[in-house]
Formats: structure tokens, C-alpha cells, sequence
């Protein structure tokens, strides 16, 4: 009986791990087969070239990124806008998973044409879930695209930002924006994760 062929699902999840460390350039077949310990030649059984891992690999992250984050927010569609929001925010940006390879596919698009489109469509979901959730406690449309924008860049912008906070800590400046985004009443002391007060974590 011969060895069992490794699943597609593993060259994908490796080809994202990879992508996430190095970017899309260390995405090779040769380096994937040796971290999975396999030969390469297991990997044309499940794709055609080198592309078609890649668009494998983009599909996932979509799946994932946006379509299981906004699913998972609608099904809490009687809960308080705000909390949704900032659930969407923490599913997204602030896991070990999902974080870097975000962040890693950004870095791609610059240089892909085909990757920019991607993100495109994947961000501007985002935001059509944003707007949504923000426009049901802020009447002006240009308030609510402008509070929608605000919410995504400090999702994302934060985590390349090497500024001090002059005495507050991450946290604390990450949840007092969040609470002027989402119009909060100001808490005296941030929650951590579970509490759910920062639109995504500083990790």
C-alpha cells in the first residue's frame, strides 16, 4: 500500500504560513515540500503549478478573513452594533493566524496586480459590513464612511506604528479611540480582549 498523499488542505496552510514569515517570493514548492517532509512531487497532484497554490492560498485567506468573520458577525445580528464591530475587529487582527497573513497579502498586493484586486474586494466587504453596523447609530452618511474608515485603519495601522503613548499603554490608546469611533461613553480603564473594548488587539 502506498504512502498517503499529502492533503492539499496542508500546502495551502503551509504556503500561508510561509507567506506570513516571508512573504509570497519564499512561497516555493521545494521549500514547502521540505517543511512538510515530503517529495515534490506529491504537490502536482493537487495543483497544476506554482499559480494555482497561490490563487489556492488567496482563497482561503478570503474565506476566512472575510467570508466566515462577516457570518459569524450576522449571526449575532441582535447584539449591540458597537460589540459587532469590535468582534470583527479582534477576529481579523488580532489572532496569530489571520493577522500576518492580512498584513503579509498587503505587502503583496503593492507589487500584484491580481493580489490588489483581491484586497480590494475583500476590504471594501469590510467596509460595507462597517457601514452597516456604524449607520445604525449615526445618521450622516459622511460621518459613517468617515467613522467606518477611521475603524479600519486603526485595525490595521496600529500594528505598524513604533510610537509611545507618552505614559498610556497601547491598550488603553487603542480602546479610547475605539471608544470615539464607535461613540462610547469613556470607561475609566480599558478591558483587555475579553471585555471587547479595542477594535483589535495590539499583539
Amino acid at each position: 500500500m502506498g504512502a498517503a498523499r499529502t492533503p492539499r488542505e496542508r500546502w495551502v496552510e503551509e504556503g500561508l504560513a510561509v507567506l506570513a514569515d516571508g512573504g509570497p517570493d519564499a512561497v516555493r514548492v521545494e521549500a514547502l515540500a521540505k517543511r512538510l517532509g515530503v517529495t515534490k512531487g506529491g504537490f502536482y497532484g493537487h495543483f497544476a503549478d506554482r499559480d494555482a497554490l497561490l490563487a489556492a492560498m488567496l482563497d482561503t485567506w478570503e474565506r476566512e478573513a472575510a467570508d466566515q468573520v462577516i457570518d459569524r458577525v450576522r449571526q449575532d445580528a441582535d447584539g449591540d452594533p458597537r460589540d459587532l464591530i469590535t468582534l470583527a475587529g479582534m477576529l481579523t487582527f488580532s489572532g496569530d493566524r489571520l493577522r500576518p497573513i492580512d498584513l503579509a497579502v498587503r505587502d503583496w498586493a503593492r507589487r500584484d496586480e491580481t493580489v490588489a484586486a483581491r484586497l480590494r474586494r475583500v476590504d471594501n466587504r469590510r467596509m460595507e459590513l462597517l457601514r452597516e453596523m456604524i449607520g445604525t447609530f449615526c445618521a450622516d452618511p459622511d460621518e459613517v464612511e468617515a467613522r467606518s474608515l477611521l475603524a479600519f485603519c486603526v485595525a490595521i495601522g496600529h500594528h505598524f506604528l513604533a510610537a509611545d503613548h507618552d505614559g498610556r499603554t497601547r491598550v488603553e490608546v487603542l480602546a479610547r479611540a475605539g471608544d470615539l469611533i464607535l461613540d462610547r461613553p469613556k470607561e475609566p480603564k480599558p478591558r483587555g480582549p475579553e471585555g471587547a473594548r479595542p477594535l483589535a488587539s495590539p499583539a
